[in-house]
């Protein structure tokens, strides 16, 4: 099981909640539920702040594991991948997008600081997803397409985007070469 699955899974149980009752409160699927929980699925974003904010925790509270001092360095050869997320969320093993937090360990934080790489195959999913809060990309290599409602924008190196999240959106590699972004997102509570 994944530590994010057993992350929920934990936060559910504390809080004599069962999948059913999640997934009232998510509108996500019973079976969904039990797949992150159990089979080590990773879904995509959307769904995860879904669960966040019905278990009434930050999206990052399922990456954390220990609780750092102010200020939080993260060196770049610290970094370690925290999340690795698969096109279209249908549970098949080949990685579109990996994550690496740049926040873990600030438990007080009220921002989600990562850094991404989108692999070509990112770009098979052009669901467009929303959530409440704001996001600010940067492009530090390759090439990203960003989808922000009806719009579409290729971003280049050193091309930066923020845009309200509530609006549907896709972010997604925007050629054949894998591109890397830095990406803050913010939720409010």
């Amino acid at each position: 099981m994944s530590t994010i699955g057993k992350r929920i899974r934990s936060y559910r149980e504390k809080q004599e909640l069962t999948i059913e009752d999640l997934a009232n409160r998510t509108a996500l699927d019973e079976d969904f539920i039990r797949a992150i929980e159990e089979e080590d699925m990773y879904p995509s974003l959307q769904p995860l702040v879904k669960l966040a904010r019905a278990l009434g925790v930050r999206l990052g509270t399922f990456l954390d594991d220990n609780v750092s001092s102010d200020p939080l360095v993260v060196r770049l050869g610290g970094r370690k991948e925290e999340l690795t997320m698969h096109p279209g969320g249908n549970g098949r093993k080949e990685p579109g997008l990996v994550f690496h937090s740049l926040g873990k360990g600030k438990t007080d934080r009220h921002m989600e600081p990562f850094f991404i790489e989108l692999l070509p195959r990112s770009a098979e999913d052009k669901s467009l997803s929303s959530h409440e809060g704001e996001e600010f990309i940067i492009c530090q290599s390759g090439k990203v397409r960003v989808t922000y409602g009806q719009e579409e924008t290729l971003l280049e190196p050193g091309d930066s985007i923020y845009f309200n999240s509530i609006v549907p959106h896709n972010v997604a590699c925007g050629s054949s070469e894998k591109a890397e972004i830095y990406a803050v997102l913010y939720f409010p509570v």
